[in-house]
């Protein structure tokens, strides 16, 4: 008479319940909706009715299939989370028309609407820039024109622009106590 003959899937359930409990410790889970206390509970299950009393004793045998069905299931909600977050991230995108998407700390203008017709502020802003930073502005900010236009316009790379505009905005940043006294 072996092992599994003697003892009903409840006994064995009261002696290695802690096992789960146990292995999510160790795992670092915190299981506020039990989800991983009842697939470490089907997995010891699984692993009742699978057992073969020569492979060792039933407690020990119990360890392995509930600690790696855990980390199936780690694995498995991580990356959900992961593909949940970045379609939030790409709505967030599309809701506010692009502000706070990407790594990026200033907010996308939209320039519909913008009336530019203060010659003299654009004129002290273009003496403060290079050609290629003035590109950017006018073609950019100013007309509108999407990057990869402005790129095939100016025979370079997409990448060169968005070069040009990360400068431009470091130069304004930098510059922007002379622009607030042009103003005041």
């Amino acid at each position: 008479m072996n092992e599994k003959e003697k003892l009903t899937f409840g006994e064995i359930f009261e002696q290695n319940e802690r096992s789960s409990h146990y292995h999510m410790l160790k795992l670092g889970i915190k299981d506020p909706h039990r989800e991983f206390y009842v697939e470490g509970i089907y997995a010891m299950w699984m692993a009742y009715k699978k057992y073969n009393p020569n492979k060792g004793p039933l407690g020990t045998y119990f360890n392995y299939p509930i600690r790696n069905r855990l980390i199936d299931m780690l694995r498995t909600k991580t990356r959900e989370d992961h593909n949940q977050s970045k379609i939030t991230q790409r709505e967030i995108c599309e809701v506010d028309n692009g502000n706070r998407c990407g790594e990026s700390k200033i907010p996308v203008i939209d320039p519909s609407g913008v009336t530019l017709q203060d010659d003299a502020f654009w004129g002290s802003v273009k003496s403060m820039l290079t050609e290629n930073q003035w590109k950017w502005v006018k073609f950019y900010l100013i007309e509108g024109i999407p990057l990869q236009e402005i790129a095939q316009q100016e025979g370079v790379s997409e990448d060169a622009v968005k070069s040009w505009g990360r400068r431009t905005r470091r130069k304004l940043k930098d510059e922007k106590d002379v622009l607030v006294r042009l103003y005041k």
